[in-house]
């Protein structure tokens, strides 16, 4: 991952797009952009908390040399990587601007989006939050329920929401994700709370750099506006069809659904490398830092498919 990522140009756009404080009248030197990038990237890629990164980069030899960090006589602390990612996240510039970098390094590569776009969505839970019904009606409208202290309000998600599939009820979020057929790499990614439709999200994962044409697409983002808009982009509808209600089983229809699914599976390689990485369950409290969160583990699956691709694969 070292060889194959320039993390200093990583750490220039994460620069560019979320300054970091002035320290020039005064004050510690803060850590290179570049080191804190490589530790958020560590911790992304074993799915660490903010504690446990702290404690493995003193531990193990091999971090400290990835982060740049060996022979140093002090290290970042689990609160100094907190402070980075909550600048990260304000405004997701620092995370789209990670995601962005290392997704210009995969085309210089030669690993450019084609085959055609997989688009899917999954479920990322997060910590239940125990509310009464009406409570939750409040945290829903964005106010605060009568009797929260300010404190127990800043402990509870306000973003996350209750969803449910086949019929089990999930908490948490969604991520939204387009991956290209043929390098199975994420090429765009949205974080919305759980109860939001896949097809409304349709429109802001869609990849004009990719060189085939043809989107495909679960049966949950199957609608005339969805249709329209693949229509207007001039790209291929792959999209599954669903059965009207009351509607009979069509035979054409199904035979569609079987083969758009054939290749659509390879979306749900995607997931399951993020669940692999810990990407299915998120731990902070607001939408703006999970986001950051998915975003990182999205970036270090995209690098470690990199390596393998690298390995195995050549590029065109």
């Amino acid at each position: 991952m070292d060889e194959l990522v320039d993390f200093a140009a990583v750490a220039a756009q994460v620069e560019a797009a979320c300054p970091r404080p002035d320290r020039s009248k005064g004050g510690r030197p803060p850590y290179s952009t570049e080191i804190m990038v490589r530790l958020v990237f560590i911790q992304s890629l074993y799915n660490l908390s903010d504690e446990e990164c702290e404690y493995q980069v003193l531990d193990r030899m091999s971090f400290q040399h990835f982060c740049r960090l060996a022979g140093e006589l002090h290290i970042p602390d689990a609160r100094t990587l907190w402070r980075f990612k909550q600048q990260l996240a304000q405004g997701g510039l620092g995370g789209r601007a990670i995601f962005e970098a290392v997704s210009q390094q995969l085309q210089a590569h030669g690993y450019s989006p084609r085959g055609g776009q997989i688009v899917d969505a999954s479920i990322v839970q997060a910590p239940v939050t125990l509310t009464k019904s009406e409570e939750r009606e409040a945290l829903n409208e964005g106010q605060a329920p009568e009797g929260w202290s300010s404190k127990k309000l800043r402990h509870t998600d306000r973003d996350a929401r209750w969803t449910k599939k086949h019929g089990k009820s999930y908490y948490g979020y969604k991520v939204h994700a387009n991956s290209d057929a043929r390098y199975k790499l994420i090429r765009k990614i949205k974080v919305t709370p759980a109860n939001v439709d896949d097809g409304q999200t349709l429109k802001d994962v869609l990849d004009a750099s990719n060189t085939g044409k043809r989107v495909l697409a679960g049966r949950g983002y199957d609608s005339q506006a969805n249709r329209d808009l693949l229509r207007d982009r001039q790209l291929r509808d792959g999209i599954g069809r669903r059965a009207k209600p009351g509607q009979e089983k069509r035979q054409r229809r199904d035979a569609r659904n079987t083969a758009i699914n054939r290749i659509r599976a390879r979306g749900e390689h995607v997931f399951a490398g993020l669940q692999q990485l810990g990407g299915k369950v998120v731990r902070a409290t607001t939408l703006a830092r999970n986001e950051l969160a998915v975003t990182l583990q999205c970036v270090a699956y995209n690098v470690k498919r990199l390596v393998w691709l690298a390995a195995n694969e050549p590029a065109h």
